[in-house]
């Protein structure tokens, strides 16, 4: 017997963050990242992103987290085959720290699930000396 792919096997998540120096100010404990997220269907039947759920840590272990609907002010229905990209933003008080969470969508079927959105690095670029 086969074994059934949960809806959540679905959905592949990849990020891109850049430093942004324009916009940080470091000397003053303000670093911002820019980042972009990618959002693939990879599975057979559409699911609505409805929220989010971010923990933001900071090189001291601080954490943040962020619970909001949707991203950027929407909540795109992710059809199979598609992919939903937006940018967003994150500032940090230290020159390092990662981002992660979990995407929470409704199935066609009505079904809820969630997605895990791995881990990404928020890494300013003179932090590396």
């Amino acid at each position: 017997m086969a074994m059934q792919k949960t809806a959540q096997a679905n959905f592949q998540i990849t990020s891109k963050v850049v430093y942004v120096p324009s916009e940080s100010k470091p000397e003053q404990g303000y670093h911002f990242f820019a980042y972009k997220i990618s959002i693939t269907n990879v599975g057979n039947s559409p699911a609505q992103l409805m929220s989010r759920h971010w923990v933001i840590t900071n090189a001291l272990g601080s954490k943040e987290e962020v619970r909001g609907p949707g991203v950027v002010g929407l909540q795109p229905k992710i059809q199979p085959g598609q992919t939903f990209e937006y940018d967003s933003a994150c500032p940090l008080t230290t020159s390092t720290g990662s981002m992660s969470g979990r995407y929470f969508f409704v199935a066609e079927s009505g079904e809820s699930f969630s997605v895990d959105i791995p881990e990404f690095y928020l890494v300013a670029p003179l932090a590396l000396h």
